[in-house]
């Protein structure tokens, strides 16, 4: 029986933030490359471009789609289009016949000076994309020599597939644990074990804290308090559930003014304080939706460089709240998941990346493997 495509489900998406302030802040005659796995099979795709956090407008000279001959992507008819500061823009939809599985290519080019400053840092063996200096938007390849790497990604936010009733998204919320690896690993596991009707999107920026954000530059890039980004990132197609992995950083940030002018400690909270930001800015807001939500535990930080007990006693506070309080549709406990068993205030074995903070892949792969095959199915 022939696929029969009905609606639009985002099948691709990260959060979009302030970037990290450095010297240069601005891009001309630069092209960027994203691939995509496609998770879904179906027949049109539209794009998300946000520059939420760019303080002037951003102009998109060229965009692409591609597999093997490039589509263009347009706005309006048009091939170029701006993005005003702190908005967000979709594309047309594009007559684009995706199947499950394969890969495909979305490029951007910006002609002139572009202010980069709007976009986000991701790693996991599926994220990440390059750069050229150059108008290479329409190239199959990109020269090697003005070339390279990058795990930002700058203004595509979301893209929707026109695709099968029966699929949906699950959307990932957090800070940098979900901003690296385990949401690709979760996305390669409902590969391999059968999960085809989910696809798995990514809304995390590291640094980021519930309750407060930074207005300095040099913290700009831990991004907007969790009152400003939930609502935004949670304009996901298809959305049925979103689980919430977030708080550690209200934790463990503040340090007093006499070290660190920008970390007062008036800033610490109680695990009351995170509890009720969660519920008032989260769970209120996911019931509007309709979404369900699940809670996820926050991981060990037992040698990270701020640790101290009272710290602790407020994480292990949280999570017993993030496991057994009724406002939620279920837990995924990602603590229990990394932790040691003879020592649960420290990472199991193998599991740390060495900061004490954040896990290391074969944890990231354990964090993946937890989620509970309900949100999957």
């Amino acid at each position: 029986m022939p696929e029969t495509f009905t609606k639009w489900v985002a099948c691709w998406g990260n959060a979009t933030s302030i970037t990290d302030r450095k010297e240069a802040t601005y891009a001309k005659d630069l092209t960027l490359r994203y691939p995509i796995r496609a998770c879904f099979s179906g027949n049109k795709l539209r794009f998300h471009f946000s520059n939420l956090t760019g303080t002037e407008p951003v102009t998109i000279s060229e965009a692409y789609v591609a597999k093997d001959v490039p589509t263009p992507i347009t706005f309006g008819g048009r091939a170029s289009a701006a993005i005003p500061a702190g908005e967000e823009i979709l594309s047309d939809e594009i007559a684009f016949d995706v199947t499950a599985g394969e890969t495909f290519d979305v490029s951007l080019y910006f002609a002139d000076f572009t202010q980069m400053n709007a976009g986000t840092a991701i790693t996991g063996p599926l994220s990440g994309g390059k750069y050229s200096y150059g108008n290479f938007a329409k190239s199959a390849t990109l020269p090697d020599d003005l070339t390279r790497k990058t795990n930002w990604i700058y203004f595509l936010n979301t893209i929707d597939i026109y695709t099968e009733e029966k699929n949906f998204a699950l959307v990932c919320f957090g800070d940098s644990i979900t901003a690296q690896d385990w949401p690709d690993y979760l996305t390669l596991r409902c590969a391999r074990e059968g999960f085809n009707n989910v696809s798995i999107i990514r809304r995390a920026v590291s640094g980021t804290r519930i309750l407060r954000e930074y207005s300095c530059i040099t913290y700009a890039a831990y991004g907007l308090k969790g009152a400003t980004r939930f609502p935004i990132e949670m304009n996901v197609a298809g959305a049925r559930a979103v689980i919430v992995q977030h708080g550690i950083n209200d934790i463990i940030h503040p340090v007093g003014v006499e070290v660190n002018k920008f970390r007062p400690w008036s800033d610490m909270p109680t695990a009351d304080d995170l509890i009720n930001g969660v519920r008032t800015l989260y769970i209120m807001h996911a019931r509007k939706l309709g979404l369900k939500i699940y809670s996820g535990t926050l991981l060990p930080i037992y040698g990270w460089r701020t640790y101290n007990e009272n710290r602790d006693i407020i994480r292990v506070a949280f999570n017993q709240w993030l496991r057994t309080a009724p406002d939620f549709d279920g837990c995924v406990d990602f603590d229990a998941a990394v932790r040691g068993h003879d020592d649960p205030k420290r990472f199991a074995g193998g599991f740390d990346s060495g900061d004490h903070l954040h896990p290391s892949a074969k944890a990231y792969e354990a964090m993946a493997e937890c989620v509970p095959e309900e949100l999957l199915k």
